[in-house]
Formats: structure tokens, sequence, C-alpha cells
């Protein structure tokens, strides 16, 4: 409707106009139609998904460096039924790859300590014990997977032990995680240092913190971000007092924050 048209309705005209303007849609919300209707609306509204008329389709890149090449070649000629040796020369017509995983299963090595009787003095001699039979059991490729599950992946500990018996068929109690993931956290101790140290240095730091489930108990998740580092934490309190820890007295020339008390 353009102005023209406007001009030539009546007073009453232009006021119900207004006011229909002014109603809202008619929804499950401000009507008594049912909630499918909204469902509908938005489906028919939506915009349809798949590429675009006029994109160019990507296909997969082949690998460079397959780890096996099988080729197959006509044993007969489709038009004499003629045999065709191997020997005559062929072209690549077309290639094609599968892609799978290999077979994964837990690698065990057991670690033997003998006793042997000494032929001159007749000493039992015991061999020390070696390395590997000292503390876990478990390897830092097992450490590197389960840690990478849980802290990346946010696996349960529950989901975390079907996870390790589905995949490599390897049986480990939640303390046993428990006790894993915390030997994992000593390699990542001189990272976490010195991103806290260029977070205290920082001339911009934005924070912000959000509620989490930590053992069945309510706590915090709070997150510092600078130009050079992000530094995550956890805390059962949304209080200043995990700001002061953190920044240990620094303050930054911005900070950027949802200005909550704390």
């Amino acid at each position: 409707m353009g102005r023209s048209d406007l001009e030539r309705l009546s007073r009453e005209e232009l006021i119900e106009l207004v006011l229909r303007l002014q109603r809202p849609d008619k929804t499950s919300r401000t009507s008594s139609k049912p909630p499918s209707t909204d469902r509908k609306e938005r489906r028919e509204q939506s915009k349809p998904g798949g590429a675009k008329p006029g994109h160019e389709g990507h296909s997969r890149v082949l690998s460079n460096d397959p780890d096996a090449v099988v080729d197959h070649r006509p044993d007969r000629c489709a038009c004499c039924g003629s045999a065709l040796r191997g020997a005559l020369p062929a072209e690549v017509v077309s290639v094609s790859e599968r892609i799978d995983l290999p077979a994964v299963a837990p690698v065990v090595t057991q670690h033997r300590r003998l006793a042997v009787q000494c032929p001159t003095c007749g000493a039992r001699v015991v061999a020390r014990v070696p390395e590997e039979a000292r503390g876990t059991p478990f390897g830092p490729r097992l450490h590197a997977v389960a840690t990478y599950l849980k802290t990346f992946q946010a696996l349960s500990y529950e989901r975390l032990q079907a996870a390790l018996s589905d995949l490599f068929g390897l049986t480990l109690s939640q303390g046993g995680l428990m006790n894993l993931l915390r030997r994992a956290q000593g390699r990542f101790r001189p990272g976490r240092e010195a991103a806290v140290s260029a977070l205290r240095q920082a001339a911009i730091v934005a924070s912000d913190e959000t509620g989490v489930r930590i053992e069945g108990c309510n706590a915090y998740h709070w997150v510092f971000h600078a130009a050079e580092a992000v530094v995550h934490t956890a805390s059962p309190t949304r209080g200043a007092v995990v700001v002061r820890e953190m920044m240990e007295g620094h303050r930054p020339a911005v900070w950027i924050s949802d200005r909550y008390t704390a």
C-alpha cells in the first residue's frame, strides 16, 4: 500500500489499519491456536537447507599417499569375449577410495622379574624392579585419550568408562579414572602457570562465569580471557574471592564483564 492509497482512506479506516498492525501475530501464546501451528509456520518461513543455487560442488580430495592401491582390470573383452592378458597396457579410468579405522585393541605387556641362582656362590639373585612396573599400569597414550575424552569432549566418568570399554575393550573403575586424570594434571601445570602469568600482566581482561554441577554439587565455571591467554577455573562460589585469587592484585586498564557484584 502506497502513500496515495493511504491518503484515500477514511479516518475510521486509518484507525482500524493502525490497530491491526499493532496486534501481535496469532500464535499459541496469544490465541487458542495449538502449538503445532507455530512449528508449521516456522517451517514454511524457514529457508531451505542444502546447497544454494549456483553453488559449486566439492568432493573429497584423494589421498596423495594411500596405504594400499588395488588395481581392478577387466579379464575379458565385452565385445568378443577374448581374454585380456595382464601384460596388456592399461589406463586409469577412475579412482575411488575406501577409508576405515584400523581395529584397535589394548597392547598388554607383562614385565616379569626373574630370579637366578649364582653358579659360583649359590646366592639367589633377583632382578631389580623395572621402571615400567613402578606406579600405574596405564601408559601415556591411555592417559592422553582419557584426558581428551574427559576434558575436551566433556564425558562424565560413567560415559568415559563406557567409551573405553566399547572402543578399546578396557575395564577401568571410576576411581582408577580419577587417579589417571590426577596424574595427567601435572603435565599441564607449567602451561597453566604461564597462562595465569600472562593474564596478570594483560592490559585488557574479560571474564564471566556460569553455573555447573561438580560431583553432584552446585559450582561455577569461571573463564578469564586476555589477548595472550585464556584461563578456566572452577569454584564453589561466584564471589569476588575468585577474581582476587586469579588476578593477585593486578588491575587491567580495561575489564569486560557483565558487572555482576563480584
